[in-house]
């Protein structure tokens, strides 16, 4: 998943998460505007206990933003759309730069 040639995007969520639920919709909204250009994952929180303690996710929800399968950015808590898609932009930006 993180060696996948596109930008790649990891939310670390989980179903009792308030704050998830809240920004569910707007990666399910910005998945549909960045289709074929970023890839996006979700991992939920409480069954992927290896994957969150390599990460050091802590707080719900976090955003990973991976680039050539290294940690390049991230967001913790239900932010703005604007934020997110401000954040992918960025990520596409390096990746055609870079």
């Amino acid at each position: 998943m993180l060696e996948y040639g596109q930008p790649v995007v990891v939310e670390f969520a989980a179903d009792w998460c308030g704050p998830c639920h809240i920004i569910n919709p707007i990666i399910d909204r910005l998945a549909v505007v960045f289709v074929g250009q970023i890839k996006f994952c979700k991992i939920d929180f409480d069954v992927n206990p290896v994957v969150k303690t390599t990460y050091g996710i802590r707080e719900l929800p976090t955003l990973l933003f991976f680039k050539r399968g290294e940690v390049v950015d991230h967001i913790i808590g239900a932010v703005s759309e604007q934020k997110i898609s401000k954040k992918l932009e960025d990520l596409l930006q390096e990746t055609t730069s870079g």
